[in-house]
């Protein structure tokens, strides 16, 4: 039996905080993999401030069903709300990427796309270094959409 080499390609995809408030809502990480899919984000619903300078979450204490990958956190005193509960989701058909807002409020902002608002949901392709805004125009939670493409050797027998 001979061994034959086989180079396949991984993919990585990465949530990036573009803004200082897309950082604090991920709870002070710059960045976050996508590591399943369809990989949701939203709001957490209970924040408590404990300090000025902090933010506390409360991942839904164990009680409520997880129903998103990534919680995002919107400071009690950040004014107007930006972030749904169930916010947006990032898909993965064949080996193309697509955001779909998943019905929320204020809708999602993909590379100038708007997708949703008021509750209608929508769909748009997502490509490397698209931005994404969670909510209006006015909203400063900004994501870039990362990919990573690094090749993995295994041996064939």
């Amino acid at each position: 039996m001979r061994t034959v080499p086989m180079t396949a390609s991984l993919v990585i995809a990465t949530l990036m905080a573009v803004t200082k408030e897309a950082r604090t809502a991920l709870g002070g990480k710059g960045e976050v993999a996508i590591t399943r899919f369809p990989f949701k984000v939203g709001r957490e619903s209970r924040v408590a401030k404990g300090s000025p300078d902090t933010v506390l979450r409360e991942l839904r204490l164990g009680v409520a069903p997880q129903v998103n990958d990534v919680y995002l956190i919107e400071p009690p005193d950040a004014g107007l709300l930006h972030i749904s509960r169930e916010h947006f989701s990032i898909e993965l058909v064949g080996e193309e990427f697509f955001a779909l807002d998943r019905g929320s409020a204020c809708g999602t902002i993909v590379a100038g796309i708007r997708l949703g608002g008021n509750l209608q949901g929508g769909r748009t392709r997502l490509r490397h270094g698209d931005q994404i805004k969670v909510g209006t125009e006015e909203s400063p939670y900004i994501f870039q959409f990362e990919l990573m493409f690094s090749k993995v050797d295994r041996q064939m027998r």
